[in-house]
């Protein structure tokens, strides 16, 4: 038996029972605060896929996340619930739409320009949504209704209920890591990896690089589209600091602070940031200084980055080999 593998399935498991007992035993801002962590998480997933597998650090993802947003918000009826079934992935294929615009345009560079001309394309969604009547201003726009599940006059999930909207983004969750998981395994991740590590390399096997770059690109900004969407529909409410580039930062210190290269990394990366946020927030343990929550934020990322340089995730191989030390200097 390998424990080196069971044991991260075993996490995931235990995390995603955990999580799917969580409503029984917390109150409606638990419910809220966890639902907006896990829409966080699959957008951190999205980044990991470009970050973590591909090696293209991208400053363009909140663009895709809030463009969903928006898509999701602008197509809704005033009138009534828009179905689920139409909303879900027009509001994706926008960002996966944009995703392939601008990775066409952005993947023709490398290094640094890469990640400048990502983020010009962000700031362009951002200022289209903020200086014009199409996004509200600065003021954003209201989601009048928000969209349900229906055959006919069955509704099968109102996700105007916070639980229903708990679960589906719990299950939304599950579905993208699995698949990304099962991506990662099959031989377009491999391909993916090759060209993380030496790119040079792949194209000198015979590999055109591009076309997998600008597919994992797309795929990066359905995910995240479908995060934004989700963001859109729990808070029914949209403004263009979803498309700005600090969300776009924020998300790769959570891909950092999880450890890179991983897909659990990514989602425990999401939800240690969260707690961060909170605990630094708190006036109970603060006092004045929550105001300043920013810095506390800041100092405790560069001390965890400084002490844990393969994120969260590595903590556990980190005890384990200075407890071998330990043993192996007593005997």
């Amino acid at each position: 038996m390998n424990v080196a593998r069971i044991a991260p399935v075993a996490g995931v498991a235990l995390g995603a029972l955990a999580l799917a007992l969580w409503p029984l035993a917390a109150g409606s801002y638990g419910v809220d605060f966890v639902t907006k962590t896990m829409i966080y998480a699959i957008l951190a997933l999205s980044l990991e896929l470009l970050v973590g597998t591909t090696g293209l650090v991208c400053f363009g993802q909140a663009a895709l996340f809030g463009l969903a947003g928006y898509a999701a918000v602008q197509l809704s009826p005033s009138d009534a619930a828009a179905s689920l079934f139409w909303l879900l992935p027009v509001s994706v294929a926008a960002a996966a739409g944009y995703a392939l615009f601008m990775g066409a345009l952005s993947l023709r560079t490398r290094g640094v320009y890469f990640i400048m001309v990502t983020l010009a394309f962000a700031q362009m969604a951002y200022y289209v949504v903020h200086d014009t009547p199409l996004g509200g201003g600065t003021d954003g726009i209201y989601l009048a209704q928000k969209p349900v599940a229906a055959i006919g006059a069955t509704v099968l999930l109102d996700l105007d209920d916070a639980k229903a909207l708990y679960y589906f983004v719990l299950g939304t969750l599950a579905t993208v890591f699995v698949f990304l998981a099962l991506l990662l395994r099959s031989p377009f991740g491999r391909a993916l990896g090759g060209i993380r590590i030496n790119e040079q390399r792949m194209r000198a096997t015979g590999f055109s690089t591009y076309p997998y770059k600008l597919a994992a690109f797309v795929i990066s900004g359905a995910v995240a589209g479908l995060g934004g969407f989700l963001f859109a529909v729990k808070d029914g409410y949209v403004n263009p600091e979803l498309l700005s580039w600090h969300l776009s930062g924020a998300v790769l210190v959570m891909i950092i602070l999880g450890g890179i290269g991983h897909l659990r990394g990514a989602v425990i990366g999401a939800f240690a940031f969260a707690l961060l946020q909170e605990f630094f927030k708190s006036e109970a343990i603060f006092g004045a200084f929550s105001k300043h929550w920013l810095l506390g934020l800041g100092l405790t990322i560069i001390v965890s980055v400084a002490l844990l340089p393969r994120g969260l995730i590595g903590v556990g191989a980190l005890l384990t080999r200075r407890l071998q030390r330990r043993v192996g200097g007593t005997l």
